[in-house]
């Protein structure tokens, strides 16, 4: 007997929360008193999540938030412990392969074939700032802190924030920020685009719902094929990304919701 669950089942784990209303699921980092630090665990759980919401036809959008006081204050320090110790033979490979799964989650919230946002509703560095850069969007807390923090560890932004950083904020102030690890509060990261919108601590939550529902109520295979087109737009010619529109409207001709659409529009004229 297969005994996984129903694909349209929120998924069950410890360190990761899996809400659904209104076709809108809400994925909660669940570490609270470590401000959801990001341990190999929880890397896992967080991509089972995301290819859930990927694959449920129950689920239209995606809001990713914290538990507690913080969103997500990066990777595990506890890890970073556990690399000092191991024998220098295996560190860069041990490092490796983490990368490896880092970038499997990054990825999963970057494709995701439907909208994200990021609800940040506290303390974000290093990691989790990357993690809330590959969101579509990012609402956050009146007074919620970040840092690209990395540079005060000795290390480089390894979760994709120098892809998505600059992309935000421009190439000068994405290396400003990433050089000097500084913490920025909520309004001036709105001021410089690294957030979208500013929302009450209290009211971040239904702020952020309420947008993932406007932002999914078009056709699911058209904003699916939206998102990895534009998702391709800086790296990309404009005749590939004609192209590339071509195939994707080819696709949605033969989609029910463009069908139906049509069909509603020439009743209506008659």
């Amino acid at each position: 007997m297969n005994s996984s669950p129903h694909i349209d089942s929120t998924p069950q784990a410890e360190f990761v929360v899996v809400s659904l209303k209104s076709a809108v699921a809400t994925i909660t980092l669940n570490r609270p008193d470590v401000l959801n630090a990001i341990n190999d665990q929880m890397r896992a759980e967080l991509i089972a999540a995301f290819e859930w919401a990927d694959a449920s036809v129950a689920v239209k959008a995606v809001v990713l938030t914290g538990e507690g006081r913080g969103f997500c204050s990066g990777g595990d320090v506890g890890g970073m412990k556990e690399r000092l110790s191991a024998p220098s033979g295996k560190v860069a490979f041990n490092g490796w392969r983490r990368q490896k799964s880092t970038h499997k989650g990054v990825a999963a919230i970057y494709g995701l074939t439907k909208p994200v946002i990021a609800a940040m509703n506290g303390a974000a560095f290093g990691l989790g700032l990357d993690m809330a850069l590959a969101c579509d969007f990012i609402i956050a807390a009146k007074g919620a802190k970040m840092a690209m923090s990395f540079v005060k560890r000795g290390l480089v932004s390894d979760g994709g924030g120098m892809y998505f950083l600059p992309r935000r904020v421009g190439l000068v102030k994405a290396k400003e920020l990433i050089l000097t690890g500084r913490t920025i509060e909520a309004e001036e990261a709105l001021g410089i685009s690294l957030v979208d919108r500013v929302a009450d601590s209290e009211r971040l939550l239904f702020e952020a719902q309420q947008w993932a529902e406007e932002l999914s109520q078009g056709s699911p295979a058209a904003i699916a094929l939206t998102k990895a087109i534009l998702n391709q737009t800086f790296e990309s010619s404009a005749d590939q990304i004609f192209a590339l529109g071509r195939e994707a409207q080819a696709i949605c001709y033969t989609t029910e919701e463009h069908r139906s659409s049509v069909e509603q529009f020439l009743n209506k004229s008659k």
